[in-house]
């Protein structure tokens, strides 16, 4: 049997924005490798107990849900574990492993934005993908990308073989579909949340270009404005005090909406509450939050920029992040639409599914155990 060993470090055990994105995709990666082929076994390093089927976790010693302890794990602690397990294929789950890995190994690479947009991004995290992710694509046997976005941002930036390139999309899980009305009432009514909105999810942070939202919010009439909400939902990340001060400055407070970090299992509530699902994202290795929503039979009005073209494909509105005024017309278009194309819009998400992630991953595991 084919040991695989995962470096899961990144993977948070406490609510809050960290366990969005990266986190999910790990996540349900790691929930559905043991599902695909019985000819591999799965241990996991993490920081936590995962307790998920058919893998095992080995916890370290150590601390590392501080990125600065994690750090120090990941290069100095781990190469030895590594070499105390012996692994037939070891798998970096998130840009960087170690130096020193003497089996094959994979590594994944969700997105290159801290070369496309340096300046999103905080300057820690940024010098530490800088130090590490190129030398670790140099020398991995294969590498993982989330989308044909980010490979050809791997070919362009780092002169990676595409030869070497393995995809893997993001999954959707089975509870993303619509729901019935009367469940959507006692939700809306919990949350005390208004009849129509727009929604959009992810972490407050310059890379998902809320402010330029909010602008274009404010461009609708005062009436289609007080009919029509605008939610961001997420967590707060970095450099999130100009979303806050353009709500403030131009007066929105009363129909723009900051609920917080929305936690996992309420997500498809919240879609199917909502009227439509907005994405204006500068840069994103996916997009995981569109597929979602059109999941469960929402519109979609995403950028039309790197990977978000392949989430959202034909079934969503797709405009220039920076084009204000387009966007403007595109909430106003949405508020009169009649909502129809829910089939194709579910039939599109349904591409995108949790098996396929993991039976793509495998694959990964296999080429760099034949050397490939």
């Amino acid at each position: 049997m084919t040991d695989i060993v995962l470096n899961a470090h990144l993977l948070s055990k406490s609510a809050g924005y960290r366990k969005a994105g990266i986190h999910r995709y790990m996540y349900n990666l790691v929930r559905h490798l043991p599902r695909v082929d019985d000819t591999f076994s799965y241990r996991v390093l993490a920081n936590h107990d995962l307790d998920v089927d058919g893998v095992s976790t080995i916890k370290s010693h150590i601390d590392t849900s501080n990125p600065r302890q994690r750090i120090f794990w990941e290069q100095a602690i781990q190469p030895f574990v590594l070499k105390a397990l012996k692994p037939d294929v070891y798998h970096a789950m998130a840009f960087v492993a170690p130096y020193g890995v003497k089996v094959p190994f994979v590594v994944t690479v969700y997105d290159l934005s801290y070369l496309r947009y340096p300046e999103i991004l905080t300057r820690p995290r940024r010098h530490y993908l800088r130090a590490f992710t190129k030398s670790t694509c140099k020398r991995a046997t294969r590498i993982i990308a989330i989308s044909q976005s980010t490979a050809h941002d791997l070919v362009e930036f780092y002169g990676i073989d595409p030869g070497r390139i393995d995809i893997a999309y993001p999954g959707v899980s089975d509870e993303f579909c619509p729901l019935p009305e009367e469940q959507i009432a006692r939700f809306r009514n919990q949350k005390n949340l208004p009849d129509h909105f727009f929604l959009y999810i992810g972490t407050l942070e310059p890379r998902k270009n809320l402010p330029m939202l909010i602008q274009a919010y404010a461009g609708l009439t005062q009436s289609e404005r007080d009919a029509y909400h605008l939610v961001l939902g997420g967590g707060k990340g970095w450099f999130y005090k100009e979303i806050f001060d353009t709500i403030a400055r131009l007066n929105l407070s009363n129909t723009v909406h900051t609920p917080g970090f929305i936690p996992s299992d309420e997500l498809v509530l919240w879609y199917n509450t909502a009227h439509a699902f907005v994405y204006p994202a500068l840069y994103e290795g996916f997009g995981m939050p569109i597929v979602e929503a059109l999941a469960c039979g929402k519109p979609v009005i995403a950028s039309n920029t790197s990977s978000m073209r392949e989430a959202g494909g034909k079934v969503s509105v797709l405009l220039p992040p920076d084009d204000e005024e387009a966007w403007t017309e595109a909430l106003r278009t949405a508020i009169y639409d009649n909502n129809q194309n829910t089939e194709a819009r579910q039939k599109w998400a349904k591409i995108f599914s949790w098996q396929a992630t993991a039976r793509q991953t495998v694959e990964s595991y296999r080429n760099a155990q034949n050397g490939r």
